[in-house]
């Protein structure tokens, strides 16, 4: 098990995943970690919304937290590092996208095993056909679910994930023929066991916090991340600061810096950030 810090933190940036992390099993923001992050963001810490999920998707969270008003340059990082958007502006200022043959790609490869592929904009998830897959992601991420017709057609546009859901054991097998035949030409894991995730080259959470901290003129090593799971990894290793769940994954323990004392039904975020950060 990591130790805690023996001092108070030097921290300019928190990075927050939400699902398992800042949300408990009801996903919602506990009291105790709001008031925790609105002391944060008083002091002069940005506080940074982190998320596999789309925009929209994270913007309710940002409206409970009632952070993104109280300073010039709030941010947030969306679809699990492919888009830093900087609400103050209204504005998307880093942006990453998987090329039209690799969704092809791995389009065709799901519907061989009898799965169906999904993919995404800030508002929406497009699919082929609604199954209780879809459904389950639709409802999960709080976005609209459109069903395209000529689906194959409309992957030659512009997206940042592709998404494949389905069984946790076919998934596994579906993971590593994708690794093993894109190499570094995406990225891919699994978010959540029945989630198989396919992003840009070169992306993710960490590689999003690492252009966000420069572009505010800091360091990865001045920010503080927490996570709990396997799209959580990029961020955990980059960042500096980085703590995990004690309701993570113990892989991602091992990874983290730090690790709560308490979980995320238990306002883990916000009793560590009290104790070595305030």
């Amino acid at each position: 098990m990591k130790k805690l810090p023996d001092s108070k933190l030097n921290v300019k940036l928190i990075a927050l995943d939400l699902d398992d992390t800042l949300l408990n099993s009801n996903r919602e923001i506990s009291d105790e970690n709001a008031e925790a992050l609105r002391e944060c963001v008083k002091r002069g810490i940005y506080v940074v919304l982190c998320s596999g999920r789309a925009e929209d998707g994270i913007l309710p969270f940002v409206r409970r937290l009632d952070i993104a008003g109280r300073r010039e340059g709030s941010f947030l990082i969306a679809i699990n590092g492919c888009s830093v958007f900087d609400m103050h502006k209204r504005l998307r200022i880093y942006s990453r996208e998987v090329s039209p043959d690799v969704l092809l790609y791995c389009d065709s490869v799901a519907e061989e095993a009898g799965l169906r592929s999904e993919v995404y904009s800030s508002d929406t998830v497009y699919y082929r056909e609604e199954t209780k897959w879809t459904r389950l992601d639709v409802d999960l991420c709080h976005l609209k679910g459109e069903v395209v017709s000529d689906y194959k057609s409309f992957l030659n546009g512009s997206f940042p994930k592709m998404l494949i859901p389905g069984e946790p054991e076919l998934l596994q097998k579906l993971q590593k023929k994708l690794k093993a035949e894109l190499g570094n030409r995406a990225v891919i894991f699994t978010s959540k066991p029945y989630f198989l995730e396919i992003l840009p080259p070169d992306c993710g959470k960490g590689e999003a916090i690492g252009f966000l901290a420069g572009h505010l003129g800091f360091t990865l090593n001045e920010c503080m991340c927490f996570g709990d799971s396997m799209n959580d990894e990029n961020m955990l290793r980059k960042c500096g600061l980085s703590v995990c769940m004690q309701n993570g994954l113990e892989e991602m323990k091992e990874v983290a810096r730090f690790v709560t004392e308490k979980t995320n039904d238990e306002s883990g975020v916000g009793d560590f950030i009290k104790k070595f950060v305030l």
